[in-house]
């Protein structure tokens, strides 16, 4: 059985510069004596993305930050895979959002991304398969080079046209198996409780919190 190292209460970098990530990795992590603070308030460099699947990414994102800030940090890299789509948009969910949307540089347009997911969808006609499910690889790593690496999933189908206004990225067309509301839907908490980040969590905090 694999050791994993143990996360001690104090400063955590979260190495991420998206709010809505870091709000929901601050309230996983509020019962463990973490003070999280994140890689965009420290105005750490953000990594290029060149892995080819999640935990690479995670990884590289991970290590960038524990190296800049000399602190233990935690990655996120989440995504949405579309079974008729043979699992896109994938390790590039964030860049089918991608557009010049804000004055003075790109960023993401969410609606946009959702948009361009039901037309594939679209395209292979009414019968298409509509299930997808959420990926979270999350991955810690100390400044002395040890990292670990622990994913989550939540299986779906995908709804048209979107619903909900309390998630962010792919929630509002996202409905979990079982429930009749999308991700954007649902009560913050509730989403926290059973989302692919809370799953993948759970296992980060049975191997890293006593």
């Amino acid at each position: 059985m694999t050791e994993h190292r143990k996360l001690s209460p104090g400063k955590l970098i979260i190495a991420s510069h998206n709010q809505g990530k870091v709000r929901e990795i601050r309230a996983l992590l509020a019962p463990f004596g973490i003070e999280p603070v994140s890689a965009g308030e420290l105005d750490l460099p953000v990594p290029e993305e060149t892995g080819t699947t999640f935990a690479e990414n995670a990884l590289l994102k991970a290590r960038a930050s524990a190296e800049a800030a000399n602190c233990v940090a935690l990655s996120d890299d989440s995504g949405l895979c579309v079974t008729a789509l043979n699992g896109a948009p994938g390790v590039y969910t964030a860049d089918w959002a991608e557009a010049d949307i804000y004055e003075g540089g790109p960023g993401r347009d969410w609606y946009m991304a959702m948009g361009k997911v039901e037309g594939k969808l679209a395209e292979l006609g009414p019968e298409a398969d509509r299930s997808a499910y959420f990926v979270c690889t999350l991955a810690l790593a100390w400044p002395d080079g040890h990292s670990e690496v622990f994913e989550g999933a939540v299986h779906g189908n995908l709804v048209w046209p979107p619903r909900g206004t309390r998630g962010f990225g792919y929630d509002p067309v996202f409905q979990p198996i079982g429930f009749k509301q999308t991700f954007a839907e649902f009560d913050p908490q509730q989403k926290h409780d059973m989302s692919h980040r809370a799953d993948a969590f759970d296992k980060l905090v049975k191997a890293c919190f006593d």
